[in-house]
């Protein structure tokens, strides 16, 4: 790993005081009962969720200074995506007595894994690329000396969070095609998600991440102050989602009719982008500088726990809120549901040989962006099938590596030492597989 020049107190008290100003607001309108009209509601109460996130993944990337393995970054993953659970399971469980809030836990979920994929991977490339870049110019290598740049790498214990996401993208189908999220698929899926976390704890101790910003500068604080400031960070991150999310949730809601916009777009497309902003703009951070097996391993462990262990605590909450044991779901949702499913299978095609190309990026960007501008009715099936296909096509081709994954889920990962991706052999990624990912980087820039 590089050496990253560290923040200056200044810079630290600033960033921390921006968070302040972003989620005081929201907390004090939640302690004195205020309530305000829809639309500066959902600015404010989205502020603070912005903030909670952000405190979160301050704690979660500190924290891993006194935590070691890949089961540290899977939990620590799990933390840094709270805010989003906890929206999407107040509108599970309002759904209990409001019957119409059931669409709105689909809208939440599929967004916040539609986002993540179409957008979230796309942007790790696209940084990455452009870093290799910048180094190189600051080198001072001409341009017609430079290399191409290499494509982004995963690393071998990688096919783990794969192994796994293969098995929950097929179980994911199943509320596509009864109509409902039921019990049985969210016990499947928990287990999956718990069988995953156990993986991983037998998995080989990799290389830890270098946490980066002011989660730097607090893992730097001596043990015991360490300690002490992740603690109260994960209390204040706490607190502030306690005190947003159901007036956040609610506000989204109002407002939809508000302004004029379709509440479901609005819950599907707001809500996760202010809860997982902080987690995307590390890991565009890392890919800046680099650290593309990093930044794809955050993404990709967030999107096994979302695909699982959310997805299955759904019915749970919709029963606790005073519903069945299954939650409905309407045919829009149904709809929304397969093409999220249908979009995890290709996200999986082009990431399961460790190798995540750009135009491979491009690819799944641009059928994101396609879904909003399809005007006809039935364009999420259209659009479902145009994934299946292009998904199934890809992973016939690597029909060996999808099979490396799912041998993942059922023993330990292979404990050879780490090659940075291309397939644990080094043969794809334009010949630079071989060493590891931060030294791959550095030579793709020259």
């Amino acid at each position: 790993m590089s050496a990253l020049t560290p923040l200056s107190d200044r810079t630290i008290a600033a960033r921390m005081a921006g968070v302040v100003v972003l989620a005081a607001p929201a907390v004090v309108l939640r302690l004195t009962g205020t309530h305000p009209s829809p639309v500066p509601g959902m600015i404010l109460f989205g502020a603070g969720v912005l903030g909670a996130a952000v405190l979160l993944m301050w704690a979660a990337e500190t924290a891993r200074r006194d935590m070691s393995g890949a089961l540290a970054l899977a939990l620590l993953a799990l933390i840094a995506v709270l805010p989003e659970y906890a929206v999407d399971l107040y509108y599970a469980y309002a759904a209990g007595s409001k019957p119409e809030y059931a669409a709105y836990a689909a809208a939440n979920m599929t967004g916040a894994n539609r986002l993540l994929v179409g957008v979230g991977w796309a942007l790790v490339v696209l940084a990455f690329t452009l870093g290799s870049r910048h180094i190189a110019r600051k080198r001072g290598v001409p341009p017609e000396e430079r290399r191409e740049v290499r494509p982004v790498l995963l690393r071998r214990h990688h096919r783990i969070e794969l192994g796994f996401l293969a098995v929950a993208a097929v179980i994911a189908f199943i509320p596509a095609l009864v109509g409902e999220i039921g019990w049985y698929v969210a016990l499947a899926l928990i287990f999956l998600y718990v069988l995953y976390v156990v993986r991983i704890a037998r998995s080989p101790d990799e290389d830890e991440e270098e946490p980066v910003g002011v989660a730097a500068a607090l893992s730097a604080l001596p043990t015991e102050a360490r300690r002490v400031t992740t603690a109260v960070l994960f209390l204040l991150g706490a607190v502030v989602i306690f005190a947003c999310a159901e007036p956040f949730a609610e506000s989204l809601v109002n407002a939809g009719s508000s302004l004029g916009i379709d509440r479901f777009l609005l819950v599907q497309w707001l809500a996760p982008l202010a809860s997982e902003a902080p987690e995307l703009i590390v890991a565009v951070v890392f890919a800046w500088r680099l650290r593309d097996a990093d930044a794809m391993g955050a993404l990709l462990s967030s999107k096994v726990n979302q695909w699982t262990l959310l997805i299955g605590t759904l019915p749970f909450a919709y029963q606790l809120g005073g519903g069945s044991w299954s939650l409905p779901l309407d045919s829009r949702q149904t709809e929304e549901v397969l093409l999220t499913a249908a979009q995890t299978v290709l996200g999986l095609a082009v990431l399961v040989d460790l190798v995540f190309r750009r135009r491979e990026a491009v690819m799944l960007f641009a059928l994101f962006v396609v879904q909003f501008v399809l005007p006809w009715h039935g364009a999420r099936l259209f659009l479902s099938a145009v994934y299946l296909a292009a998904g199934f096509t890809i992973l016939f081709l690597k029909k060996d590596d999808l099979l490396a994954a799912l041998r993942t889920v059922v023993q330990p990962a292979d404990a050879r030492p780490d090659d940075g991706g291309g397939g644990g052999d080094g043969s794809s990624g334009n010949g630079n597989g071989k060493g590891k990912g931060k030294g791959n980087a550095d030579r793709s820039a020259e």
